[in-house]
């Protein structure tokens, strides 16, 4: 070997933790090579085989990094195959894309198991039908009590409709099984089937779709009182209105009641429906196909609901309306529901505490001679650019200068309003709102709150998208930290893909974590935050450390001891 190569190598040799990843790699490549239609997770399961096991995330990352792609094989005329390939594209053919809306299918119930230590027994398979569930009695019933099955925040607004007539007054024998309004302001179409779907399922739901298309305010309140009032509650039609009113983030919109989504769902599809959804997606209409399904556990029924179509992988290419006639609609809803999309990300991080204070600087949808104006307007009236947080997804915000709630995108169409005397056109206020980190919550490190410093809402929610408040891997973590070891909440957070301030205020409060005191903050210190879920407790975490064998300089812990995101990930996989 030449000297300068060796010297390079010298000086940077290859780590463990990069021989590990590379023997890995090589494992998930052999398998993909094999077996190109696997996903990540079966990907996973053949590399354990070889000898190289992995959690299905590390699995996920290695063959996202290498952009190795599942792919459906499928015959080319005489003796040729499609060979894996790169990511699906916005041209990927309906029929591909049916085809994987059909793979979903079968794949989401292959095999369900309860599991006692080694053990694991098969779940057996069941139906409405064979339990005697009906599809109005039952099924119906479980969507109107559960919307989240339909979408993030949907509202019912009414179940058996059938008030409509032609032309002629004569009434007409359709009835619609749930209709219901999301909080980007569009209605949802329900068509439900207790067994597999009919083949024209898909045109009982554009009828459907095109019907309410034309309901305007009065007719929904006037829907959403009627079908209050057969529930056993009563409320008046104003009442019934101004409820729809607040579901809705921003103003009304009767653009957007003009382009329901249409949810179908059922027990299986047929290859018909699943190809003309996939078609008709592409045509712009916003069609989701939801499997349910059951299974008896121990005596009891489990129902579960499953989206098929849109797929993941092809979600983003088929729900955005693409047409000349729709590019005002779509941009309105693409506004809301990416400012609706950073409050739930952000609720549900839990990344800020009640009575967060936030501060204004208007951004998105303004010139900077409207930004000069509501800057001019605010020092009128120092509050009115000050807000307070509260975890409410609906409306998050709490204005100081009214004390009213809001959602970030109306507060911001208010404020536009009020200074410029006109509508505000696809304000994304989730960009208006900044956290002021003056204001130290008194359950938070002072260090990592100062980290969100110049970020408005709409950052904080691109970094923590995809985070939930589901804590089993933080735990799991936590538990592999071996004594006389510490990490930071910044690089547990790195690895669970979360944010250094919910973690911390998670462990202060939750008394299943293993071991919170072998968390610091990024300066090795006890978070001045830092509370045991015990109250009773007295001892602290850096005396707990002492007696684990960390060194301390002063407040600070040996670096020595550290644990960084590549040596937790490690843990996590052994």
């Amino acid at each position: 070997m030449a000297r300068q190569p060796y010297y390079r190598w010298l000086a940077a040799p290859v780590t463990d933790t990069e021989l590990a990843a590379a023997y890995r790699a090589n494992a998930l490549f052999d398998a993909h090579r094999d077996d190109p239609e696997f996903g990540h997770r079966f990907l996973a399961d053949e590399a354990r085989a070889a000898g190289e096991p992995m959690t299905e995330r590390t699995a996920w990352k290695i063959s996202r990094d290498n952009r190795w792609w599942s792919t459906f094989r499928k015959r080319r005329g005489r003796g040729k195959t499609v060979k894996a390939g790169p990511p699906v594209s916005a041209h990927v053919s309906s029929e591909r894309r049916a085809s994987r809306c059909r793979l979903h299918q079968e794949a989401i119930v292959d095999h369900l198991f309860t599991v006692m230590g080694e053990a694991a027994t098969p779940i057996a398979r069941t139906g409405l039908a064979a339990e005697g569930l009906l599809e109005r009695q039952h099924l119906q019933e479980w969507v109107i009590a559960h919307p989240q099955v339909l979408g993030e925040s949907v509202l019912v607004v009414t179940a058996e409709y059938d008030r409509w007539a032609d032309t002629d007054g004569v009434p007409a024998r359709d009835r619609l099984d749930v209709l219901g309004l999301d909080a980007t302001g569009r209605l949802v179409v329900v068509e439900l089937k207790r067994g597999a779907a009919d083949r024209d399922v898909h045109l009982q739901a554009i009828t459907y779709a095109a019907l309410v298309s034309r309901f305007d305010l009065s007719t929904l309140a006037q829907a959403h009182r009627d079908f209050l009032s057969r529930r056993g509650q009563n409320l008046d039609f104003d009442a019934c209105r101004q409820r729809l009113l607040d579901h809705v983030d921003g103003e009304w919109s009767p653009e957007l009641l003009q382009r329901p989504r249409q949810v179908i769902i059922a027990a299986d599809f047929p290859k018909q429906v699943t190809h003309s959804v996939v078609w008709l997606s592409e045509m712009s209409l916003d069609i989701d196909l939801i499997q349910v399904g059951l299974w008896k556990v121990e005596g009891h029924v489990v129902a579960g609901f499953t989206k098929v179509y849109p797929t993941p992988e092809v979600e983003e290419f088929t729900l955005a309306p693409a047409r000349v006639e729709g590019e005002a609609a779509a941009k309105k809803l693409q506004e809301r529901a990416r400012s609706r999309n950073a409050v739930h990300v952000l609720v549900g991080a839990g990344l800020l505490p009640e009575g967060t204070k936030l501060l204004m600087t208007p951004r998105h949808g303004t010139t900077e001679a409207i930004r000069n104006a509501i800057n001019a307007w605010v020092e009128g009236d120092i509050s009115r650019a000050t807000a307070v947080w509260t975890n409410n997804t609906a409306q998050p915000l709490v204005w100081d200068a009214d004390g009213a709630s809001y959602s970030p995108t109306g507060l911001a169409n208010h404020i536009f309003t009020s200074v410029t005397s006109r509508t505000a056109d696809g304000v994304q206020g989730t960009t208006w709102w900044d956290v002021d980190t003056s204001h130290v919550p008194s359950d938070v490190d002072s260090e990592e709150w100062a980290t969100l410093a110049g970020l408005n809402l709409s950052g904080l929610a691109k970094q923590l998208n995809g985070t939930r408040k589901d804590w089993t891997e933080l735990h799991t973590l936590l538990g592999a930290v071996p004594a006389g070891r510490w990490t930071t909440y910044g690089d547990v957070a790195a690895v669970i893909g979360s944010h250094a301030v919910p973690v911390g205020r998670h462990l202060s409060t939750c008394g299943q974590c293993p071991t919170p005191w072998r968390v610091l903050n990024a300066a090795g210190r006890v978070s001045n935050g830092f509370q045991w879920a015990d109250q009773t407790r007295t001892d602290t975490p850096a005396e707990i450390l002492k007696t684990e064998g960390v060194r301390f300089n002063g407040a600070v812990a040996d670096a020595d001891k550290r644990l960084g995101p590549d040596a937790l990930r490690q843990l996590l996989d052994t």
